[in-house]
């Protein structure tokens, strides 16, 4: 009865959330939505690029296509350039020009952004996804079948970057090349959820024919002109669009609820926009993947700092390694009073330590109350904010964040009035309850018409759009406070009661919504947990089992069935 199901199932739009995890953790951010269709369009020139206007976007859903449609460039062209062929490519594959020299006459600017994203045109391609969510409040069946569209472009290597939404749950995928009436099948060979990132790999030597790959460039500053390609819904062919940085700093990525770098823009980003690049100059500034509900002209790109750690960590590993984290829940320390309760002298700054995640190792060094002066010799401000590029200041959660796995940093604590400074290893950590599962099926256990299924986020979405209000106060608390003590540790609930002559007067058994807890529990993961539910059933050797449960939020109930 017990089934665990892996294979490739991939969803197209998430919106559940989770904050930061050194500073508070909050209910999730329902405003900014995912992105995920896409439409095209195909004259590249003035006249096309003058005819687009901002679009109002809801949500970035995978079931409708997004895009964004884009303008000229004003950015700098190169006086001298030099075409670069990677060797990967084998001549089939080029790379865009690459620009030595950033000061060309004002003139000339417009005409050498129309090339640039000519050359772009070759690189960025409309993917065709069909998929198949998970159903978790009935975990063994799926949801109906669904299409969508999104965007993507060529990255050295031969590999199409796009975002993690437009491919999330797939069972088949196309992608079609500018201009081309074919499309070809693609696979995934890597999908990083966190940062909404994912890279699709074609078989076909046709495909590639003719294609460039774009070459990554470095973070705009503000008021720097970007253009992004893509193909938006409104239409088949595709779209380009201009705007301009407005800000750069740590934001909620809704797909995989949690909080990296983004960079936010004025140019229209569309559902269908999701996976195509932003290009400044001649080069990617980033990845568009969701925009702000209820706000005009506020998109958000994933910036290129975000993506080469994803990619190096494909590249190093095969596979997606993760963002990592110190384990801390961090406190402001503003309050004058605050302060000089935990001896800062005053010229110190830095936040307080309120949590430790236990599983992470800044446990075995740091402790509650220590306020957490720098990281990796970088001063940490009163409202947890670092340095960044001229009189810009972000969270230092980014320095984390952009850590490889198992590396280590060094951090300097104030302890009772002294300084101390500990070096810790950071890594990934493992959430007590999961916010997102993709890809894969959820566990699940029938024991007597007793449906056990592992705690989730996704479980509590099914409550809803705004689930975060009506799921069970309790599960939904514990799903966004509550952390893990041991490795593999689960929240197992009693989710539903099928009904049936073995249970027969206790449907009430099915309102308990209860978590299930156990020593055994504790030391086995995934399905093993449900498994240990049957351990744990006793006969009484005349044909009844009786099931003993210990639940964590409501009162204990003993179930006596048969």
């Amino acid at each position: 009865m017990l089934r665990s199901a892996s294979h490739a199932l991939r969803r197209l739009s998430s919106s559940s959330s989770r904050s930061l995890s050194t500073i508070h953790r909050r209910p999730p951010h329902r405003p900014i939505k995912t992105l995920s269709s896409l439409s095209p369009s195909t004259n590249p020139y003035p006249s096309l690029l003058s005819s687009f206007s901002n679009t109002h976007i809801a949500r970035y859903h995978h079931d409708h296509a997004a895009a964004a449609s884009f303008t000229a460039s004003t950015a700098p062209v190169p006086e001298e350039e030099e075409a670069v062929t990677d060797g990967d490519c084998a001549g089939e594959c080029t790379q865009v020009v690459q620009a030595r020299n950033t000061t060309t006459p004002a003139n000339n600017r417009s005409t050498d952004a129309y090339s640039a994203i000519e050359l772009a045109l070759d690189s960025v391609v409309k993917i065709f996804t069909i998929s198949s969510s998970p159903n978790y409040a009935l975990p063994w069946q799926n949801k109906s079948q669904r299409d969508s569209m999104g965007s993507g472009f060529v990255v050295a290597g031969k590999k199409i970057l796009t975002n993690a939404h437009v491919v999330a749950d797939c069972t088949f995928v196309l992608v079609r090349k500018h201009g081309s009436p074919t499309k070809y099948r693609a696979e995934v060979q890597a999908v990083g959820h966190e940062c909404d990132l994912a890279i699709l790999t074609v078989e076909s030597d046709e495909f590639w024919e003719g294609m460039t790959f774009l070459e990554l460039g470095d973070i705009p500053f503000l008021q720097e002109a970007v253009a992004v390609v893509g193909y938006p819904q409104g239409g088949d062919n595709i779209s380009v669009t201009q705007g301009v940085v407005s800000r750069v700093e740590p934001t909620q990525y809704v797909h995989g609820a949690t909080q990296l770098m983004a960079i936010q823009i004025d140019a229209a980003i569309n559902p269908g926009n999701s996976g195509g690049p932003a290009i400044m100059g001649d080069k990617v500034a980033g990845v568009a993947f969701q925009n702000l509900s209820g706000a005009e002209n506020i998109g958000y790109i994933i910036p290129v700092p975000v993506i080469k750690h994803f990619l190096a960590g494909v590249e190093e590993s095969g596979d997606y390694v993760g963002f990592c984290s110190l384990g801390l829940s961090c406190q402001p320390t503003e309050n004058v009073q605050l302060r000089e309760h935990f001896r800062m002298r005053g010229d110190m700054t830095g936040v307080l330590v309120s949590k430790i995640n236990p599983l992470s190792d800044a446990q075995r060094v740091l402790k509650k109350d220590d306020i957490l002066l720098m990281f990796d010799g970088v001063p940490i401000a009163n409202d947890g904010t670092v340095p960044f590029r001229n009189r810009e200041r972000i969270t230092f959660d980014h320095l984390v964040s952009m850590k490889r796995p198992n590396e280590m940093a060094k951090v300097r604590v104030l302890r009772n009035g002294e300084e101390h400074e500990f070096s810790i290893t950071i890594r990934p950590l493992q959430q007590l309850v999961p916010v997102h599962q993709f890809d894969k099926l959820p566990s699940y256990f029938i024991f007597a018409g007793l449906v056990f299924v592992p705690l989730t986020q996704p479980y509590l979405h099914e409550y809803g759009e705004d689930w975060y209000n009506t799921s069970p106060r309790r599960l939904c608390e514990r799903a966004l406070r509550e952390l893990p003590k041991k490795a593999g540790e689960q929240l197992v609930i009693l989710s539903q009661l099928l009904m049936d002559d073995i249970n027969m007067g206790y449907e009430r058994l099915a309102e308990l919504q209860t978590c299930i807890s156990s020593d055994k529990f504790l030391h086995r993961p995934g399905v093993a947990c449900l498994l240990a539910a049957v351990n744990d059933c006793n006969s009484d050797g005349a044909g009844r089992w009786v099931v003993a449960l210990r639940q964590w939020l409501l009162l204990p109930a003993v179930a006596c069935l048969l």
